[in-house]
């Protein structure tokens, strides 16, 4: 079956042309719209987050000769959580390929956080399948571009950074809220408000609260001090 347009389209903004092509349709496929001879991402997503923790292991390493274990293991988190694979996920616009099913489709799927990660791992993982880890080492490093040069700053721990904001301008800390709990019970996904009490707010999903957190806490904070 030959790739729809827009899916030639993503493969070029991706930087790859697949030899097996079914490995990116299925890279694409949600659990909402699979079937028995339409298998979903799930297994792709578990096998590229691994493909990713290597490589983003190695790059660290190798672009601080001297750090500890305790220094490289925030910058580690930093590249691999979802929301950086997410970030990737919508400069490339993949989610304008995402395959959904109606329920998806109808709630916004295609810009939710945790689906453009999980489909981004997977993608990665369809690379790696279709050409092998060098190809799929390059394609990650290049994706996440300067996100490697600024990974230490970003590594700070969110909550801590917008608490020390909140204090050095006399407010008390921010208050996080789950506004919303949504999947399966054994795969929830946690929405979360970070607000100050001066009513600045921001709200993020991840599929862990604490992480979910993080990622408002981060995004308050780059509101709070943007411009």
């Amino acid at each position: 079956m030959a790739l729809a347009r827009e899916v030639i389209a993503f493969c070029d903004r991706l930087g790859h042309r697949f030899s097996d092509e079914d490995l990116i349709l299925r890279a694409l496929t949600h659990s909402s719209l699979s079937s028995a001879s339409r298998p979903d991402n799930q297994r792709l997503e578990f096998l590229g987050d691994r493909v990713l923790g290597l490589v983003m292991a190695q790059a660290v390493l190798q672009r601080d000769q001297t750090a500890k274990e305790g220094t490289l293991a925030p910058r580690f988190n930093a590249l691999v959580r979802k929301e950086a694979c997410a970030e990737v996920a919508r400069e490339i616009n993949l989610g304008a390929v995402l395959r959904l099913g109606k329920s998806e489709m109808t709630t916004g799927g295609r810009r939710k956080t945790a689906l453009l990660g999980d489909a981004m791992e997977a993608v990665i993982a369809a690379v790696y399948l279709d050409a092998g880890f060098d190809v799929a080492q390059n394609l990650v490093l290049r994706l996440w571009g300067e996100r490697l040069e600024r990974v230490a700053e970003d590594a700070r721990d969110p909550k801590t950074a917008l608490q020390e904001w909140a204090q050095a301008r006399g407010q008390t800390p921010p208050r996080y809220t789950e506004v919303a709990r949504t999947g399966p019970d054994h795969a929830p996904v946690f929405t979360v408000e970070a607000r100050m009490e001066t009513g600045e707010s921001a709200r993020a999903e991840a599929r862990v609260k604490r992480q979910a957190e993080q990622a408002a806490a981060r995004a308050l904070l780059e509101r709070l001090t943007s411009g």
